[in-house]
């Protein structure tokens, strides 16, 4: 019995070592913890706004639980940065425990006041981590830019320069006789919900090397190609003679708007140069105005490229209208990439809609691409319900359409590339609408058209070769050596 008894006393000595063995921490001084990454990086923060939030993830690789002595942050209370640690807003925090084969969190948020410096400044920090005697680090890094903050509304002719990025931090309307101007190489970045609102006029100044940029105020990477960031752009009926010479609009709900239904007149723009793309619903929604538009790319958008409603006049040459919206499949699109109709029902969602009619007195479309990614249906939606006007035509156009879409009709149809793929570069990832060697529409236009606008998206001439090609762009061999 005596012998049962001690064996017993042992095997419970022997589970409660085990079990205080257990308890300890990891003591060797060669114990390293492991990073999710060795540097948090931030995109450019805007003087003041603050960022976002980035993260870091502490890991413990060992089968013991570890204590870090001190977690710190190293510029301590004069830092830019500001740190929570596993829940604990600090920028130093003790005895820090990561059970075995576990992980914390550490968050980073930063703020940079770079006020007065027209150039981006880079600053920096570190978290320290001390764990049994062992010092280890992972660094912080941000850009900072001073803006200029835009709240208010524009009421008298002002010029945007590309000195510093501008900041529309809340609606902005160009009053009615005011004209804001903007210089080549200008940024505009919106924050969430808001856009630019124009009843004056609006004159974007942009080259091929300088382009005007309008796009969200998130500039993550994780955010490059999110659309719906910010409102878009709209011209209300009665703005006319805008001009957007080399801009790029991209990651808004409507990319661009021309025309009002609830004003009267129309609006008018010309689009030269011009990338339209990755936007929620539209890239260019139009309402009874006038665009003429050349040598631009109006892409990849969840309902239209291009909507064209109510009539109205538009003149589109060497544009490529291409919608491949939602990847390969195509599956998550049921609309065209360019729709044109004489009428648009307001309101309709609600129940209580009211049909608003107009006269297309044009739709003229030469030496372009109309495309995209639908698995069934037409790219080119051509709707008519009324009295009114409908004058179209599509002159040397390679339009993705059926076989079933009829275009014999030589009143609205001429030259017409039917149902053919151009062989974009990557219309998909890289959102590179080049033609590849093997494209249809290489040399496929009218020289007369192509006169008009004798050189390409990038400047690259269109009358060196047998024919321009159809598109934005023109396809240059290269010689070999």
């Amino acid at each position: 019995m005596k012998k049962i008894f001690y064996i017993s006393v042992a095997l419970l000595m022997l589970i409660y070592m085990v079990s205080c063995e257990d308890e300890r921490y990891l003591s060797s001084t060669n114990a390293k913890l492991a990073f999710s990454v060795d540097t948090v990086m931030f995109d450019t923060i805007f003087a003041n706004i603050g960022s976002t939030t980035q993260h870091l993830k502490v890991y413990n690789p060992y089968d013991q639980k570890i204590l870090i002595s001190t977690i710190r942050l190293a510029g301590g209370e004069g830092s830019n940065f500001r740190l929570n640690i596993n829940g604990f807003p600090a920028d130093e925090l003790y005895d820090v425990e990561i059970p075995p084969k576990d992980s914390i969190y550490i968050f980073v948020e930063v703020t940079i006041n770079p006020v007065g410096r027209d150039l981006p400044i880079v600053v920096k920090d570190s978290i320290e981590f001390l764990t049994n005697a062992n010092l280890q680090d992972v660094d912080l890094l941000a850009w900072g830019q001073d803006i200029f903050l835009v709240k208010n509304q524009i009421s008298k002719s002002t010029t945007w320069t590309a000195e510093k990025p501008y900041l529309v931090y809340s609606n902005t309307k160009v009053d009615s006789g005011a004209v804001l101007t903007i210089d080549p190489g200008a940024k505009i970045y919106f924050h969430r919900g808001t856009g630019l609102y124009v009843k004056g006029k609006i004159l974007v100044n942009g080259t091929q090397q300088q382009p005007v940029i309008f796009q969200g105020d998130r500039l993550e990477d994780v955010y490059r190609d999110v659309p719906d960031q910010w409102n878009g752009i709209l011209l209300f009926s009665g703005s006319q003679d805008n001009v957007f010479n080399y801009a790029e609009i991209k990651n808004a709900n409507i990319g661009l708007q021309v025309g009002t239904i609830e004003n009267s007149g129309f609006a008018s723009v010309v689009l030269a140069g011009t990338k339209i793309y990755n936007h929620a619903y539209a890239g260019i929604f139009s309402l009874k105005s006038k665009i003429r538009c050349y040598n631009s790319v109006i892409a990849n958008c969840g309902f239209y490229a291009a909507a064209l409603l109510v009539g109205g006049e538009y003149e589109f040459y060497h544009t490529t209208i291409a919608n491949y919206w939602g990847g390969f499949s195509g599956r998550s699109r049921s609309t065209p990439a360019l729709m044109i109709s004489d009428h648009v029902i307001a309101g309709q969602t609600t129940g209580a809609g009211e049909t608003y009619l107009g006269d297309l007195k044009k739709a003229f479309f030469a030496n372009s691409i109309i495309t995209g990614n639908m698995v069934t249906g037409n790219e080119l939606e051509l709707i008519k319900t009324g009295e009114a006007e409908f004058n179209y035509r599509f002159d040397h156009c390679l339009l993705q359409v059926a076989d079933t879409f009829k275009t014999t009709n030589a009143n609205h149809y001429s030259a017409i590339l039917k149902g053919l793929s151009p062989k974009f570069f990557d219309p998909y990832t890289k959102l590179n609408f080049e033609l590849d060697t093997l494209s249809p529409a290489k040399d496929a236009g009218l020289e007369s058209i192509g006169a008009l606008f004798p050189s390409d998206f990038l400047g690259q001439s269109r009358t060196s070769d047998y024919a321009p090609d159809l598109g934005a762009y023109e396809r240059v061999e290269k010689k070999r050596k």
